[in-house]
């Protein structure tokens, strides 16, 4: 016995998606996000005003599989109809850091007197702004925007203090 796993996602008005060769793209206000999605088994299809995500087979990875999919692609969809923001703060209680964004790079001085700056990468269309002690993460895409406020996070780690003393860095506050 085959049971067929489907789920079906709305396209929300001013959205188009379109697929092609296992390529999902949506295009939106904001602009347009490609992804690629291909699993065995699973098959993806546009039609009337949906899209519908299924599995040939009931088996667990397949489950799995759709459902990450649905996920993906609802996200893909969020992200030109609304874009996602991530906002960080900038903590120093020992030396200030000097926070600029250089094109494709966050250029982090004076972290903990170091005399190199530290440099995070800023990954697709996101785009960093530094405010203050605040910095904003934002773009389509929720995976580069997150990934890239998880370089900056990283690159103020520390390494060789006290981490209950010098809680000097750039930390995460709110989420994509």
């Amino acid at each position: 016995m085959v049971k067929e796993i489907a789920r079906k996602i709305e396209i929300p008005e001013g959205i188009s998606v379109s697929l092609s060769q296992d390529v999902f793209t949506a295009r939106g206000p904001m602009g347009t996000v490609e992804r690629k999605l291909w699993y065995p088994g699973i098959k993806i299809e546009v039609r009337d005003g949906e899209v519908v995500v299924d599995a040939q087979s009931s088996r667990k990875e397949q489950k799995a599989m759709v459902g990450t999919f649905t996920s993906h692609i609802k996200n893909l969809m969020k992200g030109v109809n609304e874009g996602f923001e991530c906002k960080m703060t900038i903590l120093y209680a020992h030396f200030p850091m000097q926070v600029k964004v250089d094109g494709k790079t966050l250029i982090i001085g004076n972290f903990l007197g170091e005399k190199k700056p530290r440099v995070a990468k800023i990954l697709g269309e996101t785009k960093v702004k530094v405010s203050g002690n605040e910095v904003t993460v934002s773009g389509i895409n929720k995976e580069d925007v997150g990934q890239t406020a998880a370089n900056i996070e990283q690159k103020t780690k520390i390494k060789r203090f006290d981490p209950r003393i010098f809680q000097d860095g750039i930390y995460i506050v709110q989420k994509p």
